[in-house]
């Protein structure tokens, strides 16, 4: 068992080029591997892995198979922390054995367990030594199935491989001043989940602190598109962090925007979005 830190930015699909030109161009990348990568999600009729926040994968590249089990695990600072087991396979069938030896085991009926959701995409890959810490830099670009169901997946994830935790908002914090990001603090398995009809967000509860809660609220607000009037309580809550971290005028435009009823979907190509988050965050550190 491995813990994996990361932050995960959405993108408009036109500013995926032009973060990737750029990370390129920095002293501190190198480049990684490129390949195509094809993900099927496993769980039971009732959603029992779903329903304790657990996703069970298979994963292709090319002719290399990795099944992999991972928890929610907690937020912390904009970025997951999770508990993940990986393996290798000889191919693409679900080894149940090896998911009957974690704690996973002992509740699920894991003979139920069926393919639920595919998420496959293209995967760029940097790799980022600045001295202080060494992040894998992917950027995926694909689409989630569930049956007819799609969503479309720009994603730049910034996971720590060694080093200084603090230097993953850095990061993300440098590339959100270049193009329009979101942070999101919603997987793609929990994307998937919620496409193929089995998941319904929910936003944390008060034991989070409010920069947390609201990430995750307007992460929900951009799965579902759908509006909620929890947005506008948990940005309150934050004004006086936007003050402190330097981004007030991002804090009213998107105070603003959601109080007209504008989609969070919709913000997303928008520099202030990503800026404004990132100004929370570095306000909190």
């Amino acid at each position: 068992m491995a813990e994996e830190l990361e932050i995960k930015l959405t993108l408009a699909p036109n500013d995926m080029a032009k973060a990737f030109e750029w990370l390129s161009s920095l002293q501190e990348t190198s480049p990684g591997k490129t390949g195509q990568l094809i993900n099927r999600y496993y769980d039971t009729p009732s959603a029992d892995l779903n329903r304790q926040r657990i996703a069970l994968r298979v994963r292709q590249t090319g002719d290399h198979y990795i099944q992999t089990l991972k928890t929610q695990g907690e937020f912390v600072d904009g970025a997951h922390r999770r508990q993940e087991w990986e393996w290798p396979l000889m191919g693409t069938e679900l080894n149940i054995g090896l998911v009957a030896d974690t704690p996973v085991g002992q509740d699920v009926n894991l003979a139920e367990l069926a393919p639920v959701f595919e998420t496959n995409f293209e995967r760029r890959v940097l790799m980022l030594d600045d001295g202080e810490a060494v992040i894998e830099c992917a950027m995926d670009q694909g689409s989630i199935i569930a049956g007819e169901q799609r969503l479309p997946l720009n994603e730049v994830e910034f996971e720590l491989k060694s080093g200084d935790a603090s230097r993953l908002t850095i990061w993300a914090t440098r590339l959100a001043d270049q193009v329009s990001v979101f942070f999101n603090l919603i997987s793609k398995a929990e994307q998937g989940y919620y496409l193929a009809g089995i998941h319904e967000p929910v936003g944390l509860g008060d034991e989070v602190d409010a920069t947390t809660r609201l990430f995750h609220d307007l992460a929900i607000a951009w799965l579902t598109d759908a509006p909620s009037k929890r947005w506008l309580d948990e940005l309150q809550e934050v004004k006086s962090r936007a003050q402190h971290g330097g981004v007030l005028p991002a804090w009213e435009w998107l105070a603003e925007s959601l109080a007209s009823g504008a989609s969070l979907r919709s913000l997303v190509g928008n520099p202030l979005l990503g800026q404004l988050q990132a100004g929370l965050l570095n306000a909190r550190s």
